[in-house]
């Protein structure tokens, strides 16, 4: 892969090629991105979208907002000291094209703040919610009547792909107004693979999938103008990564790693003195002792370890990405960059105790059947509204439901597939609260 293709700032509908020697560097295209997605109702919704804790109360406790915004700053810094190490190996990259540090800082940033944004409400939850309905569920005999590929895209519904839906205008009715550079697209596409074939592998990128069918076309042109790797062969579309894309994974991954770990530790669910410890081992390079033995209270203290734990591993995460760099443009590079990061041992010791002291909390795991029942009992109402209609067998009860939809989701769709998906897509904007009250309505609750 070369930079000079990576860095495009094609949008979707342009007629005549954009060139960064043309930008105006007081707002660049890529910084276009950023707002544009500021601006979207799907990124607004994310106030009230689970991270850790659903439907918390709780002030200090991290939702999808709050959680991109700061992937987000975490992207910006590993985009700059990695593009600035970039441009002085490949100074032609500034001196003819005109690529600045603060290009690949503004992609990275862009795309770490959209990273969530196809999630659906009560986070994996929800994307497990979906997906069982279609699989084990009322929803599991539409299955004869679609394709093997669009049936996998239902479940086994996934976040990126429906994300990757929610920034492109590749569906008619649907958003439309958020036209992306091809680059920062390509950043966020960390899976860039169809659902399917589903084959046993070791590489980070074919974890899970990055498109549904509907949008293989758009798809299929962002990774060509791009000129990532097809790997590959025959009918099934799959791509190596964009190079930035491990940035932003990089980003959620320091994020998510302590900054959930300091929501449980505010929470009371991880004991402080047993969490400092952990902390201290990513720090204990850089930290002033004697300033931190001047806090005063638990929330300084852990906010001071929280800064210097995630610009060591910022540090670290660079660092990796530079040796890589020819073998992730090589699409050689087959594993995440905090999977080879020094601090990897006491990330996942960090990753362990969250998994047992805050992930699988009591109050998570009852609010997650609620969030699972939710969506369950919200996607039976519509799904069975669309299947009498297209059967004749219509009642009034179902054309009730359907004028529920919002205007842009009244839109009729050509198959059973783009139909449910259109459906799934729906809910899957809904923030938590408003999944609930959704799903009253439907059961005759005001």
């Amino acid at each position: 892969m070369q930079w000079e293709q990576l860095l495009s700032l094609k949008r979707q509908g342009d007629t005549t090629k954009r060139l960064r020697s043309e930008q105006d560097d007081t707002r660049l295209g890529f910084e276009v991105d950023y707002d544009r997605i500021i601006f979207s109702t799907a990124f607004r919704s994310l106030q009230d979208k689970t991270q850790v804790i659903p439907l918390s109360k709780t002030d200090f406790v991290h939702n999808r907002l709050t959680h991109s915004l700061e992937v987000s700053v975490v992207g910006r810094s590993l985009g700059r000291l990695v593009g600035k190490k970039i441009l002085e190996k490949y100074p032609h990259l500034q001196s003819v094209h005109g690529y600045h540090m603060n290009d690949f800082g503004a992609i990275v940033a862009a795309a770490a703040l959209m990273h969530d944004i196809g999630n659906p409400p009560f986070g994996h939850s929800g994307e497990k919610a979906i997906g069982e309905y279609f699989k084990t569920g009322v929803g599991a005999k539409f299955k004869d009547k679609m394709t093997a590929k669009e049936w996998q895209d239902l479940v086994d519904f996934e976040g990126n792909a429906n994300g990757f839906s929610v920034v492109s205008t590749s569906r008619e009715g649907v958003e439309g107004s958020i036209r992306l550079t091809y680059a920062t697209l390509g950043a966020f596409m960390k899976y860039p693979k169809e659902s399917l074939p589903k084959k046993p592998t070791s590489k980070i990128c074919d974890k899970k999938y990055g498109f549904f069918q509907q949008d293989k076309v758009f798809f299929k042109e962002v990774a060509e103008e791009l000129g990532l790797i097809p790997n590959k062969s025959g009918e099934d579309i799959g791509y190596e990564r964009h190079p930035l894309a491990f940035l932003v994974e990089a980003a959620d991954d320091i994020c998510y790693t302590i900054i959930d770990f300091e929501d449980g530790i505010n929470l009371g669910l991880i004991e402080e003195d047993y969490a400092l410890e952990f902390l201290v081992k990513l720090v204990q390079h850089s930290i002033d002792k004697s300033k931190y033995n001047a806090l005063k209270t638990k929330e300084d203290r852990i906010s001071y370890l929280r800064a210097l734990a995630i610009g060591s591993l910022i540090s670290d995460a660079v660092q990796v990405f530079l040796t890589y760099e020819e073998e992730i443009l090589k699409g050689e590079f087959t594993v995440s960059l905090m999977d080879k990061s020094k601090y990897k041992a006491q990330m996942d010791d960090i990753i362990a105790i969250s998994v047992k002291k805050v992930y699988q909390s009591k109050e998570v795991v009852e609010k997650e059947i609620v969030g699972y029942n939710v969506i369950n009992g919200l996607l039976t109402a519509f799904c069975e509204a669309y299947y009498n209609k297209m059967n004749g067998t219509e009642s009034n009860y179902d054309k009730l439901v359907l004028k529920l939809l919002p205007e842009k989701f009244q839109v009729e769709k050509g198959t059973v597939y783009e139909q449910l998906l259109h459906v799934c897509h729906f809910v899957s904007l809904l923030t938590d609260g408003k999944v609930i009250q959704f799903f009253k309505l439907t059961q005759g609750n005001l």
